[in-house]
């Protein structure tokens, strides 16, 4: 039973690997390499800021002015983000979900996303944290129609990647892919532009400096690609690896820049509007996204 701000916690270790998942939201609170933190971690006894570690579904990002058009039907879901007018981040991230299988190197939890006005289809969301001492973490985000119609579906979750809760401005930051999405003040998707017409060409390690980072990218390497964040002065590094066809990057500014949210998506941003990477996620069918985060310590000093 919850008895948390962010519900129940469980821990799992691998090696020199140790994770830390909570039950609200089925969120990822904190992951170590030998006490090194590679996300941003938050207590399960707080309100973690700016979405840390959430699970998103049955959408990631936003649906612009939470209005949408499926099969003919014209549907509204809550605007919970007034500042851009924008439904964000799907139902679930706020929710109790019930761990359903643990052990020592891994947790599995389970909810039910019941019907509601403006998003009337039932789900059944898996999501699986295991942990191995040579790859790091592996996230496994599962949803499953059980209802009688189709469903409009996207997934996504939301670490920060981070360096020991180090500023990133003195970090290099490599994001392997070819297209971004221009979106104007309010963060509504405008066109689909190469990444260095919008100056955002990170295919090669940039440091970030000031630079400031919130957009969505695609134009991914097939058969898989990685999110790398890496202090040059030592060495050490995270990286996310996932086959999403979308990647969101946030240079964390809500957060003292002291992490780099790297979001795999399963589509764009408005997919419920755009169409774009959208799932149709028929009667029994289910979707599963993946991604791995993993660690590379400092050298040693010789």
């Amino acid at each position: 039973m919850a008895d948390h701000m962010s519900g129940s916690e469980v821990a799992i270790t691998a090696g020199d690997y140790r994770a830390r998942v909570v039950t609200v939201g089925a969120g990822l609170a904190g992951l170590t390499l030998g006490g090194h933190d590679l996300v941003l971690p938050h207590s399960v006894d707080e309100v973690p800021p700016a979405w840390k570690g959430k699970v998103l579904l049955p959408w990631p990002n936003r649906i612009t002015e939470g209005r949408y058009t499926w099969q003919g039907e014209h549907l509204e879901v809550p605007v919970n983000e007034h500042a851009t007018g924008a439904a964000l981040h799907g139902l679930m991230g706020w929710a109790e979900w019930e761990v359903v299988g643990t052990g020592a190197d891994h947790v599995v939890l389970e909810a039910f996303v019941a019907p509601r006005y403006g998003y009337p289809w039932p789900l059944r969301a898996r999501v699986s944290y295991s942990l191995d001492a040579a790859t790091g973490l592996r996230v496994d985000i599962t949803a499953t129609n059980v209802g009688t119609s189709t469903a409009p579906y996207g997934s996504s979750s939301h670490p920060f990647l981070t360096l020991d809760r180090a500023v990133v401005d003195g970090c290099e930051l490599t994001v392997p892919a070819g297209q971004v999405l221009e979106v104007d003040e309010v963060l509504a998707p405008v066109a689909l532009r190469d990444v260095a017409s919008l100056g955002l060409d990170l295919r090669t390690p940039v440091v970030l400096g000031d630079r400031s980072v919130d957009h969505a990218f695609t134009g991914l390497p097939e058969g898989g690609w990685t999110v790398t964040l890496r202090d040059p002065s030592t060495g050490a590094a995270v990286g996310i690896t996932s086959d999403a066809p979308w990647v969101q990057v946030y240079s964390g500014e809500l957060v003292g820049r002291r992490g780099v949210a790297v979001e795999p998506m399963t589509c764009a941003p408005d997919a419920f509007n755009s169409g774009m990477g959208l799932v149709e996620l028929e009667p029994g069918q289910s979707h599963t996204l993946t991604y791995t985060v993993t660690g590379s310590p400092s050298p040693s000093p010789r």
